[in-house]
């Protein structure tokens, strides 16, 4: 295998046209470069240069070589650099995943104080369900996720991830502008059993959403008429008159046309954490984790 140093040497010799020239810019002794020029002739089996009298110049071979070489200590410049860049905090790369929700204020929030601070560092996001992107992490392909889990539906993450969590996330009900229960600050959720429904597709066995699971535990099976998956969605058909909702704090941004309130019932809400695998090398983890930290906090404080 070829000697990089011995390359490196090569190649100023051809920039520079003598081994006195190539010793200058390397800060060797002229007798060094020639050993060193004389070894890579023989790992590479032929003959590199032409030695006269007064001069030197490089065989068709050795100029070949000096050129490969020459790529070859850039692509090798180009790693350190990059390896480098990876070690610092202030640079480098992070993959961020996300469920869509978080991507309203808590992500964007915490992505852009981040990011004012870390300019050089490139961000990837990926947008999914925590169950569908937490393989990713325990595989080091997302470096961090932002994840939920609804009190009454809960998951477990994959071994190697560790969820650390943030704030509780209340579940609250959504009815038109107009409805009684938009006037009072807080409504059980028994009161609603004849009241129709906008809820979710739901999770788990048997299949069921958060709303359908809280009001089995109040003892009753709440009358839905339209489930989507997209609490926009939810909120325009509740906008239209088509019935009431239960949809997380996280997930309610526009609020024209409908009106919010807090309800009491067994465990309604969502615990809203942060998955990462300890063994995580990445040196920019920890500043985004604390700016995300930082956020939740706020939104908390503010919003909760």
């Amino acid at each position: 295998m070829l000697n990089t140093h011995r390359l490196r040497i090569l190649a100023e010799i051809h920039r520079t046209g003598s081994i006195a020239g190539a010793a200058r810019e390397l800060k060797l002794s002229p007798s060094a470069v020639s050993h060193q020029l004389s070894q890579l002739e023989k790992e590479a089996g032929v003959g590199l240069v032409e030695r006269g009298a007064q001069s030197l110049r490089l065989t068709a071979a050795g100029r070949r070589l000096s050129l490969r070489g020459q790529e070859i200590l850039a692509l090798l410049d180009a790693a350190e650099k990059d390896l480098l860049a990876h070690s610092r905090a202030d640079s480098g790369h992070l993959c961020i995943g996300f469920f869509a929700s978080a991507g309203h204020r808590l992500v964007p929030q915490a992505l852009s104080r981040f990011a004012h601070r870390y300019p050089s560092v490139q961000l990837e996001l990926v947008e999914g369900q925590p169950h569908e992107l937490a393989p990713a992490v325990q595989q080091g392909e997302i470096d961090v996720l932002v994840v939920f889990e609804h009190a009454l539906d809960p998951w477990t993450p994959p071994e190697g991830v560790e969820v650390r969590e943030l704030f509780h996330d209340p579940q609250l009900l959504v009815v038109p502008t107009g409805h009684p229960a938009g006037r009072r600050g807080q409504v059980r959720l028994d009161e609603l059993a004849g009241e129709q429904w906008i809820t979710s597709y739901g999770t788990g066995s048997p299949v069921l959403s958060v709303l359908e699971r809280a009001c089995a535990l109040e003892g009753f099976v709440p009358n839905v008429r339209c489930r989507s998956d997209h609490y926009e969605v939810i909120i325009g058909l509740v906008r239209a008159g088509l019935g009431i909702a239960l949809i997380p704090s996280l997930g309610i941004n526009d609020t024209s046309g409908v009106e919010t309130t807090r309800i009491s019932g067994p465990r309604l809400y969502r615990k809203i954490g942060v998955a990462s695998r300890p063994a995580n090398p990445n040196p920019v983890l920890p500043s985004f984790l604390a700016y995300l930290a930082s956020t939740a906090a706020n939104l908390r404080a503010s919003h909760y």
